[in-house]
C-alpha cells in the first residue's frame, strides 16, 4: 500500500457510529480496495481490505460474528 492509493479516496462515517465519539470511517480507495479508520484517532492507522476480504468482513459484522 502506498500513500498515492489514498489520493482521491472517498471516506464516509459508518451509520453504526453513535454520539459517543465511537466513530469509524470507511474509505473507497482508487485501487478498488476498502479501508477502515478510527475517525477520532487517525494516527492509529488504517486497515485495508481486498474486495473479497471486505465482503467476508462485512458479512461477519452483519451476522454478529464480530462485535462493533
Amino acid at each position: 500500500m502506498t500513500s498515492e492509493e489514498f489520493v482521491g479516496a472517498f471516506w464516509h462515517k459508518s451509520t453504526y457510529s453513535g454520539n459517543n465519539n465511537a466513530c469509524v470511517e470507511r474509505g473507497m480507495l482508487c485501487s478498488g480496495r476498502q479501508a477502515v479508520r478510527d475517525t477520532k484517532d487517525r494516527a492509529r492507522g488504517v486497515a485495508v481490505f481486498e474486495p473479497a476480504s471486505w465482503q467476508v468482513f462485512v458479512a461477519a459484522v452483519r451476522s454478529g460474528e464480530l462485535s462493533v
